[in-house]
């Protein structure tokens, strides 16, 4: 390997980083989503109800996957660069017409979340679908022997965004007197700059490697593709039962993870009045981040789907312990014990679920592939808005909520559990094919 391979590597773990810390501000909506409820107990101009303040979020969310669709297919034909400079561009003007929201809605709910899913939730949600895989697809590229590892490590910035912005927002709200004052908009039109800079900068330092390129003294292992050498394309994939298996596991996983993410400061002070919210939100989005990091790296040592058993049934028992904790009266330091374990376990899909795609269709297309995967994300999304909003409407607590969820992370362990049986027919079937 020359100098200057190692050198543009290293200078696209950079880019990545810089490009993901910015995303990652979408999972610090909590802040936002607070003022616009206005709190517990509902003091402000906003008093949004619970489902209007999830659904911008939820709409981010879902844009996030579907772009990524085209997202992933664009970059595999014209490299990673240019696809995220668009997402940069996308995500910027997103927030910056947030803006406009107090000015289109007044005090009318209804006009303000309409709004926002569009600007908020469509356009920057878009902007993110468009950076996000980018990264991602170069650097199992030119790390291809570190597959997990180094897809962690990309995305760890993802989960630390939402700990740097998440401070950044509480500062803003504060200065702007949000939510006392009708100013919500503010904080998200210099957020809006902030990103425009930072992930059109960072995707200038993305390139892909030579074709063929692979590092030093690496071959690359057998992968389980159902007899397509050059690794499969989208069409071919859904219709093998891997595929299906995968999705669903992501789907359920992310489901209970995005829920947590979305209400975890409002769950909180339901709890205990006096939670720290920007603490809170700070060390599950720090173990978040980490756990996309040590989850891959644990799962290249000791397997994909070992590795998925264990953290989907670590993400069961936090669910299930929020829930009782949603019951009885109890500090908000046990609250944020088991919010960052949920965190943490929630982390390690973005850095499992791109390799175990890489490891079963191959690396050829993963920005496609990866791309088609990513709509359980998109799914989990919506379906973690809908399990709190309304059940939390309807029994005034969270633990209905986190019990579901609970449950959906039961079922991603058995469906683990078949996907390894499936993997070992496909494996034997092609060695002895």
């Amino acid at each position: 390997m020359t100098d200057e391979k190692i050198g543009n590597r290293n200078l696209v773990i950079l880019g990545a980083l810089m490009i993901q810390l910015c995303l990652g501000s979408i999972y610090a909506w909590s802040f936002f989503q607070t003022v616009l409820n206005g709190g517990i107990p509902p003091v402000g101009v906003y008093l949004w109800p619970g489902l209007s303040s999830q659904l911008p979020f939820a709409a981010g969310l879902a844009s996030f996957a579907l772009f990524m669709i085209f997202a992933g297919r664009w970059q595999d034909r014209v490299g990673p660069r240019k696809v995220a400079t668009i997402g940069g561009i996308l995500l910027g003007a997103g927030y910056i017409l947030a803006f406009f929201v107090d000015t289109v809605a007044g005090s009318d709910p209804l006009l303000g979340t309409v709004y926002l899913i569009i600007t908020y939730g469509i356009i920057g949600g878009a902007g993110i679908g468009f950076a996000y895989v980018c990264p991602i697809a170069a650097l199992v590229k030119w790390f291809p022997d570190k597959k997990g590892a180094i897809t962690g490590i990309a995305v760890a910035g993802f989960g630390a965004g939402a700990l740097i912005f998440g401070y950044i927002e509480q500062i803003l709200l504060t200065f702007f007197d949000v939510p006392a004052t009708a100013n919500i908009g503010k904080p998200m039109l210099i957020l809006g700059i902030v990103y425009l800079i930072l992930v059109v900068l960072g995707s200038q330092l993305l390139t892909n490697p030579p074709q063929g390129w692979f590092p030093e003294g690496y071959t690359p292992p057998k992968t389980t593709t159902f007899g397509y050498d050059n690794g499969m394309m989208p069409g071919q994939m859904i219709r093998t039962p891997t595929f299906w298996l995968l999705w669903l596991m992501f789907a359920f996983a992310a489901t209970a993870g995005l829920m947590t993410l979305g209400n975890v400061k409002t769950a909180s002070l339901a709890i205990d009045a006096a939670t720290d919210g920007v603490v809170i939100v700070g060390v599950m989005s720090l173990l978040n981040a980490a756990g996309r990091i040590v989850w891959g790296a644990t799962s290249d040592k000791f397997g994909r789907e070992n590795t998925m058993i264990l953290m989907f049934s670590l993400l069961a028992v936090g669910m299930f312990t929020f829930a009782w904790m949603s019951t009885v009266s109890i500090s908000w330091l046990a609250v944020m014990g088991i919010a960052s374990l949920i965190g943490f376990c929630f982390g390690g899909n973005f850095a499992l679920f791109p390799s175990a795609t890489v490891d079963s269709f191959g690396s050829e297309n993963v920005g496609k592939n990866y791309g088609v995967m990513f709509t359980a994300y998109g799914i989990a999304g919506i379906t973690g808005a809908f399990v709190a909003g309304p059940i939390v409407e309807l029994t005034g607590s969270y633990s209905m909520a986190f019990m579901v969820t609970g449950v959906l992370a039961i079922i991603a362990v058995l469906l683990t559990i078949v996907l390894r049986a499936v993997l070992w027919r496909v494996f034997i079937f092609e060695v002895e094919d």
